[in-house]
């Protein structure tokens, strides 16, 4: 199993329980948990959001406390080492950047298996990736 051991894997988080599991088996992948990089992609805030409008939040903060929940979340299930990246975007585009810039040999992200209208109108990340990626995808069903 030595061939498939790759020195970068880039596993895209949704929060889904899905996407979890995808960082156990992206571990398979490499020799440890810090050849691993998670990035979860926030959506902008809407301009008529309240948060936009009062100015509690902003996206910078956003970011600091996603990256907060996931060190604390990926330390308690066991995954110390791991790379957390948080960006604000299109969800697509960023992961296939980050994994350019972290030169990823390696993308394992979960399909959530939507079909009909719902895929038409949400569209498939996991696809998308697949397409525009310049490593192999794993996409996990």
């Amino acid at each position: 199993m030595t061939r498939l051991k790759k020195k970068s894997v880039l596993i895209p988080l949704d929060f889904s329980e899905l996407s979890y599991q995808a960082i156990a088996t992206a571990q398979e992948y490499v020799d440890s948990c810090s050849s691993l990089s998670v990035i979860h992609v926030l959506t902008p805030l809407h301009p008529a959001d309240p948060a936009t409008l009062w100015h509690t939040l902003d996206d910078e903060e956003r970011e600091h406390k996603v990256q907060e929940f996931l060190q604390t979340k990926l330390s308690e299930m066991g995954y110390e080492g791991v790379q957390i990246k948080v960006t604000i975007g299109n969800p697509s585009t960023k992961i296939v950047d980050y994994a350019e810039e972290i030169e990823a040999d390696l993308i394992v992200m979960p399909s959530h298996g939507r079909k009909g209208m719902s895929r038409f109108l949400i569209g498939s990340v996991a696809e998308r990736v697949a397409r525009l990626s310049h490593c192999p995808v794993l996409i996990l069903k």
